[in-house]
């Protein structure tokens, strides 16, 4: 039988696969320390491809521009890994809804806010200065804010529904205000406080700041 006109197959090989996954994990490791010292505008692309082992081309197909990379870079600083999966349905997030009351959901809360803060902190504060000369920067800038109001909304109405009553609007704002990981750099990278006693301050503050309206 003729194989003209029959639909050519993908071969899917699961050495390439893999090999390309580290090829990723090399880029995205040496972005996050290039940008972390030198900063994102700094930071060229054929830098990064340089200190990952690979050439630009390489670095450039896997993540198609530098502001793509930033995005991973942070998404994975926040996850602590590169799987698809949503913050609020990780393991380490499940204590905020397996708390018994609202206090606890806070407490639970700001043990996840110091995880983040370890995690993510300095490339927060990496995107926060580029956003001022990046549109890639100022962009993901604007969503993380908004994905920390989404954050701090999810975390109040479920303090909420574990017997809190509260006006809404201003608890949302103001657990924004605590869920930003500059905290975590002021007191614990800058001013050196044990990350204990940083989740007990930050649980205190985000009590006093939501279930005290």
């Amino acid at each position: 039988m003729s194989s003209v006109n029959r639909p050519s197959r993908r071969y899917a090989s699961p050495l390439r696969e893999e090999s390309a996954r580290r090829t990723r994990r090399a880029v995205v490791a040496a972005a996050t320390t290039l940008f972390s010292e030198r900063g994102y505008t700094a930071t060229s692309l054929a830098e990064v491809a340089a200190a990952a082992g690979v050439s630009r081309p390489t670095a450039f197909s896997a993540f198609g521009s530098k502001g793509a990379l930033l995005r991973q870079v942070l998404d994975e600083a926040l996850a602590g890994d590169d799987e698809p999966v949503a913050v609020a349905d990780r393991p380490w997030f499940r204590p905020v809804w397996d708390a018994a009351s609202p206090a606890e959901v806070l407490a639970a809360y700001a043990g996840v806010c110091t995880l983040i803060g370890r995690r993510a902190a300095r490339m927060f504060e990496v995107v926060r200065r580029a956003a001022d000369n990046s549109p890639d920067a100022r962009e993901l800038w604007e969503t993380l804010c908004r994905n920390r109001i989404a954050g701090a909304r999810m975390v109040v109405e479920r303090a909420v529904k574990r017997g809190a009553t509260v006006d809404l609007e201003r608890a949302v704002d103001s657990l924004w205000i605590f869920n930003d990981p500059s905290h975590y750099d002021a007191l614990v990278h800058r001013r050196g406080w044990p990350e204990t006693v940083f989740t007990s301050w930050l649980a205190a503050r985000m009590r006093d700041a939501v279930l005290d309206l």
